[in-house]
C-alpha cells in the first residue's frame, strides 16, 4: 500500500473539535495524557519538527537514531512518531510486534523518499543488470520507503545515513565494482566525491525516462545515482553563498550533504544534521554561521545559541512542508485516540518486507 492509499484509507481528517481548541487547552490535555500513560507512551521527535511538537517529545534526533531509541524502549506500548512516514516505518520494522507505532498525520510524507518507487526501482535494476552484469551493489539512504530498504536488503546492499555514508560507500566498493545509490543523488554524489571518485565516473539514472545519463565510456562508471533529491536542501544555491560572501565575508557557511555538489564545494563545512548541531554548539561565542538545512532546526539553533550570530543560508527559506504536517492538534488527536482505544494512523510494515529491510539495516548497524 503506497502513501496515497494509506492516507485515503486512514480517515485522516482532523476532527473539528481540535480546530477550535485553544493552544493552552491542547497543551494541558497532552501533558495530562502523558502523565496518565506514563512509560506506556513514547514520543520521539525529529529535529525538523515544529517547536510546538518538540516540546512534548521524550527524545529528539535524526530518523534512524529515533527508530533505534524506539526499539530500545521495551516499556512503551505506543510510539507516537513525530516525523514523516518512512521514519515511522523504520521504527515499526525495528520495534517489537506488540508495540504500536503511530504517525499523527498520514500526510507527513517525504518527497525524496517518494522519488524512488519500488516498481521503477525493480525495472531500473533489471536494465542496469543488463548493462553492467553482476557488478552493482545497491545502497539506500535511510530516507527511503520500507519497500526500497527491502529491495536493497534482498540484493545484498545496505542502508546509509548522512553521518556514515562515506564508510558505507567505501564498504560497498569492497563488495562490488559499482554502486546504485538511492534515492538522493546529491548525498550519493557528495559522498562518492569525498572518498576520491571523480565526477566523470558517476551517472544519473532517470526513473521516468528509464535511461542512464552520463558522459564518456559507460565501462568507466562507478557510481549510479538515482535521480532524486530533498526539496528543502535543493533550495540552497551558489547564488546564496556568493551574496553572503560579498555581504558578510567572515560568516562561516555550513550545509547538509543533501545540498547540490556545487553548494557543498563552496561551503566551509558540510555534514549531517548531528554534525551541524555539534559544530554550532561547540563554536566560539560571537562566531557567525549561515546554515544550509531545514528552517525549524535553524530556528531552534538560533534560540539555543544566543551567544552566536546564526542565520539561514537562504533568507527566503521555509520549513519542510511535510515535516510541518505534524502539529499540536494532530498530536493531541493521536494521544486521545490511544486513551479511547481507537488508535488512529498505525504504521505497519508487512512481515516479509520488514525482514528484507532489516537485512539492509543490519548490514549498516554491524559496522557501527
Amino acid at each position: 500500500m503506497n502513501i496515497v492509499e494509506m492516507v485515503s484509507s486512514a480517515g485522516n481528517v482532523l476532527p473539528e473539535k481540535y480546530k477550535t481548541m485553544s493552544v493552552e487547552d491542547m497543551e494541558k490535555a497532552v501533558l495530562g495524557i502523558k502523565k496518565r500513560l506514563g512509560n506506556r507512551l513514547y514520543i520521539p521527535g525529529h529535529h525538523y519538527q515544529r517547536e510546538e511538537v518538540i516540546r512534548f517529545s521524550d527524545v529528539t534526533g535524526d530518523s534512524l537514531q529515533l527508530a533505534q531509541l524506539s526499539a530500545q524502549n521495551r516499556e512503551a506500548d505506543y510510539i507516537v512518531f513525530c516525523g514523516v512516514h518512512f521514519m515511522a516505518e523504520t521504527a515499526d520494522i525495528l520495534t517489537e510486534e506488540r508495540q504500536t507505532v503511530i504517525l499523527p498525520d498520514m500526510r507527513a510524507g517525504c518527497s525524496m523518499a517518494d522519488m524512488a518507487d519500488i516498481d521503477q526501482t525493480e525495472r531500473a535494476w533489471t536494465k542496469l543488470q543488463e548493462l553492467f552484469g553482476d557488478t552493482i551493489l545497491p545502497l539506500t539512504y535511510v530516507n527511503s520507503t520500507a519497500a526500497i530498504k527491502a529491495f536493497v536488503g534482498r540484493n545484498g546492499g545496505a542502508t546509509v545515513t548522512s553521518s556514515n555514508a562515506q564508510d558505507m560507500v567505501s564498504w560497498a566498493f569492497e563488495q562490488k565494482e559499482r554502486i546504485l545509490f538511492l534515492p538522493d543523488q546529491h548525498l550519493g554524489r557528495n559522498t562518492a566525491f569525498d572518498i576520491g571518485i571523480p565526477l566523470n565516473a558517476m551517472a544519473v539514472w532517470d526513473p521516468h525516462k528509464e535511461e542512464l545519463i552520463h558522459e564518456g565510456d559507460i565501462e568507466d562508471l562507478k557510481v549510479l545515482l538515482w535521480k532524486g533529491h530533498c526539496s528543502v536542501h535543493e533550495n540552497f544555491t551558489t547564488a546564496n553563498i556568493e551574496a553572503l560572501r560579498e555581504e558578510q565575508p567572515a560568516m562561516n557557511i555550513i550545509v547538509h550533504p543533501e545540498c547540490r555538489r556545487e553548494v557543498v564545494a563552496m561551503s566551509d563545512y558540510a555534514g549531517s544534521t548531528s554534525y551541524i548541531i555539534d559544530m554550532i554548539e561547540k563554536a566560539k561565542a560571537g562566531s557567525s554561521w549561515a546554515i544550509g538545512t531545514e528552517m525549524n532546526l535553524v530556528k531552534r539553533l538560533i534560540a539555543n545559541n544566543p551567544d552566536k550570530n546564526i542565520i539561514s543560508l537562504n533568507p527566503n527559506m521555509c520549513p519542510c512542508l511535510t515535516m510541518n504536517r505534524i502539529d499540536l492538534p494532530h498530536l493531541l488527536w493521536a494521544l486521545e485516540s490511544i486513551e479511547a482505544n481507537q488508535t488512529i494512523n498505525p504504521i505497519k510494515v508487512e512481515k516479509k518486507m520488514a525482514a528484507d529491510a532489516i537485512l539492509a539495516l543490519n548490514r549498516m548497524l554491524e559496522r557501527a
